[in-house]
């Protein structure tokens, strides 16, 4: 049983929930992320973003007060919708090995989709304020230790045989979250998950 707890956050103004699907305040983050990554963050202003979205400056600070707090719900939607999506996946019937074979799906499916959002929280980490930046790595860490723990519950199983679960997990991690960076459209995510699982299962953790 899962006894460690997932990070809790106050409710700001600031994009603490995240956004519903459809929504006006989730077509301003997809169309921000995507400007983010085309002209870099630092580079970026409010009136840049509004006229991505095809808004006014006005109805733009209705629901952000700064640039900073676009970027800080885009990172936080995309670090706790796997939290509360993802590892549910960890907790359902099976041996470690098709627990983590479900995760790897469901992680490498969600960044297919949500490719730029994900390049920009992590290339854009700095540029939060610490106090935000700390909860987006909470979120991260306590991710990061669920892989983990599977990882160590394969290690006493006999499935995985690899000297330290921790660093197999950040291994795996960054090997699926890497794809960001070069993940187009047009590419098969079936196959990507298929090879990716064989990567990770009987590469890293040395499945059997």
């Amino acid at each position: 049983m899962n006894t460690d707890h997932a990070p809790s956050i106050s409710t700001s103004r600031d994009g603490a929930s995240a956004p519903a699907p459809g929504s006006r305040r989730d077509a301003i983050l997809t169309a921000a992320a995507r400007y983010f990554a085309a002209e870099g963050y630092h580079s970026a202003g409010m009136r840049g973003i509004a006229d991505s979205v095809g808004i006014k400056g006005a109805s733009l600070y209705n629901h952000f007060g700064s640039k900073e707090e676009i970027l800080y719900a885009i990172a936080l939607t995309m670090t706790r919708v796997p939290v509360e999506e993802h590892l549910v996946v960890l907790d359902e019937p099976g041996s470690p090995a098709e627990r983590l074979t479900r995760l790897i799906g469901v992680h490498l499916r969600h960044l297919a989709v949500h490719r730029v959002e994900h390049l920009v929280s992590l290339r854009e980490l700095a540029a939060l304020t610490p106090e935000h930046r700390t909860v987006v790595v909470d979120y991260r860490k306590y991710y990061q230790r669920r892989v983990r723990d599977v990882v160590a519950a394969g290690v006493r199983a006999g499935e995985f045989h690899v000297a330290d679960p921790l660093r197999a997990s950040v291994a795996a991690l960054d090997l699926m979250n890497g794809v960001s960076w070069w993940l187009r459209d047009d590419h098969d995510v079936d196959g990507l998950v298929d090879t990716y699982i064989d990567y990770i299962v009987n590469g890293i953790l040395r499945h059997g």
